[in-house]
């Protein structure tokens, strides 16, 4: 069964069980050598949407799911994999078990941009039910926002 890591709100447990019934929680671990960053300001509906990218000097925690097929499929809409928006890519997790290749997704859109506060209290929570480290979830919370009415 494929492996997916997730780094977004699909870190929360509940919202992966509602959107992917069949697929379960495997574990937690870091893409070492990535950042958790924003792009696509004028492509979201609220900001700019959450991705990764490759960076040497840093790493972002996520979730690591076993994804039925069918499961996938329905993951790829909620994600806009199926339009384009995201593309996957393949990762290496770095966990207890032991390093894992999964996929991830990624926005096929250009770095910068701000998201919303709201979106960053989303991400927030979606970590910290993931039990994502304090200082993890803290600087999720920390982060530079978009205005209101921007």
């Amino acid at each position: 069964m494929p492996l997916y890591a997730a780094y977004g709100s699909n870190l929360d447990p509940h919202r992966m069980m509602e959107r992917c019934p069949h697929s379960i929680l495997r574990t937690t671990g870091w893409l070492l050598g990535w950042r958790l960053t924003f792009g696509g300001e004028d492509l979201g509906w609220d900001g700019a949407l959450a991705t990764i990218v490759e960076d040497p000097l840093e790493q972002v925690f996520v979730a690591v799911y076993d994804v039925t097929e069918e499961d996938e499929s329905t993951l790829d809409g909620w994600e806009s994999a199926d339009t384009g928006l995201y593309r996957k890519t393949k990762v290496r997790v770095t966990t207890m078990l032991g390093e894992q290749v999964a996929w991830a997704y990624v926005l096929d859109a250009y770095e910068g941009g701000l998201p919303s506060a709201s979106y960053l209290g989303i991400l927030a929570e979606a970590a910290d039910a993931a039990d994502a480290p304090a200082d993890y979830v803290e600087a999720l919370r920390n982060r530079p926002c978009r205005s209101i009415g921007h």
